[in-house]
C-alpha cells in the first residue's frame, strides 16, 4: 500500500472557516424531548418539568443534531471540502473523540435554537492505535433570541482504517491475546477504582439530599450538591437492558459477547459485562451477581455472574 500523503499544509487553511452559518434547529425546545432526555439519563431534577421547565443544559448538542434524515443543509462548501479532500488523501474513517460545553443560560420549552459553527483548529498528522490521521475540532455557538445560550466544541479524529492482515507488511506475529482497554481514571472517578481494587463497588450518595448516582459525577444532579459519600453495594442486581456485539470486532474482544446494563439492588444502574452464561441466553430480568476480573496487568474489573436462579426467585 502507498504511504499516505500529509495534507496537514493543506487542512490549516480551513482553520477559521465557518462549518455552519445560521443554521436552526430541526424543532423549538419541547418537552417531550425534554422528558425522553430525563428518563434515558434518570435525571430527576423537578427543574425539567412543570410549567416553568427549563431544558437540562447537557441536552445542548440534541437540539443541533441534523437527525437521521441528514440535514446537511446548514453545513457550508468548506466543511465539505474538507471532508472530500480527507477522504481523497485516504483518511476516510472518522471517530468521535471528546466535547466541551459551556453553558450561558437555560433554554426553555418554545426557544428556537441557532447556531453557527466555525472550523477551530486542525491537528498535525498523529498516530494512534486506531491509524493515522488527524484531530479536527469545530466550535459551535448556540443562541436563541439573538442571545448566547451555550458553546460546544466538537473533537472528531479522521484517519486511514487499518488494511488488513493481507496488507500488512510487519514481520512481527499478531499478539494472540492483545491487552484489554484500560478504564480512564481521573479526579472525579479515582475513588470509585480505589475501591474497585479493594474489591468494593462504590456507590456515590449526595450528602446534602441523600440521592444515588452512578456513574460518578462532581455533582448531584438532583439538588447540584457537590459534596458526597459512599455507599457499598450489596453486589445483587438484575439485567435491566443489554445487547449483544457481533460486529465490529475489536481487539481483546472475542465476539459475540454481551454488555448489559444492570439494576443494583441500591436502584442505580451500571454498564458492565455478563458473565457464566452464553450471550444467547441474556434475559431482561435475569438475576446477577457482582464479582471481580482480573486484568493481564494485575488490575481489576467489576463484571455482573448470572445467577442460577431464575428472574423471579425461582430456583432453576
Amino acid at each position: 500500500m502507498r504511504p499516505l500523503s500529509d495534507v496537514h499544509h493543506l487542512l490549516k487553511a480551513f482553520e477559521g472557516r465557518p462549518a455552519a452559518v445560521s443554521a436552526s434547529a430541526r424543532d423549538p425546545v419541547n418537552l417531550p424531548m425534554i422528558r425522553h432526555w430525563c428518563e434515558v439519563m434518570g435525571d430527576t431534577h423537578p427543574a425539567y418539568s412543570g410549567e416553568d421547565a427549563i431544558a437540562p443544559p447537557t441536552m445542548l448538542q440534541a437540539w443541533t443534531m441534523p437527525g437521521l434524515s441528514g440535514g446537511t443543509a446548514a453545513r457550508t462548501g468548506a466543511y465539505e471540502e474538507l471532508f472530500a479532500l480527507l477522504d481523497g488523501a485516504g483518511y476516510t474513517a472518522v471517530v468521535a473523540t471528546d466535547c466541551e460545553q459551556e453553558y450561558v443560560r437555560p433554554l426553555r420549552p418554545g426557544d428556537l435554537p441557532t447556531f453557527d459553527t466555525v472550523i477551530e483548529a486542525v491537528s498535525p498528522r498523529k498516530t494512534t492505535r486506531l491509524g493515522t490521521g488527524y484531530f479536527i475540532t469545530t466550535m459551535m455557538r448556540v443562541q436563541a433570541a439573538g442571545r448566547l445560550v451555550g458553546t460546544h466544541r466538537f473533537r472528531i479524529f479522521t484517519y486511514a482504517p487499518d488494511p488488513g492482515p493481507a496488507a500488512t507488511t510487519t514481520t512481527a506475529p499478531a499478539d494472540p491475546h492483545p491487552a484489554r482497554p484500560r478504564p480512564v481514571i481521573n479526579r472525579d472517578n479515582a475513588p470509585f477504582w480505589a475501591g474497585v481494587a479493594e474489591h468494593k463497588l462504590l456507590i456515590q450518595r449526595c450528602t446534602a439530599c441523600g440521592t444515588l448516582r452512578f456513574p460518578w459525577l462532581p455533582g448531584c444532579g438532583r439538588c447540584g450538591s457537590p459534596a458526597w459519600g459512599t455507599v457499598e453495594a450489596c453486589g445483587s442486581g438484575t439485567v435491566h437492558s443489554y445487547v449483544v456485539v457481533h460486529h465490529p470486532p475489536f481487539p481483546a474482544f472475542d465476539p459475540p459477547y454481551a454488555v448489559v446494563l444492570v439494576e443494583l439492588a441500591e436502584g442505580v444502574r451500571m454498564i458492565s459485562n455478563i458473565t457464566g452464561v452464553p450471550p444467547d441466553a441474556v434475559r431482561i430480568g435475569m438475576s446477577v451477581e457482582l464479582e471481580f476480573i482480573r486484568l493481564d496487568d494485575g488490575g481489576e474489573l467489576p463484571v455482573f455472574r448470572a445467577r442460577s436462579d431464575r428472574p423471579d426467585g425461582a430456583e432453576s
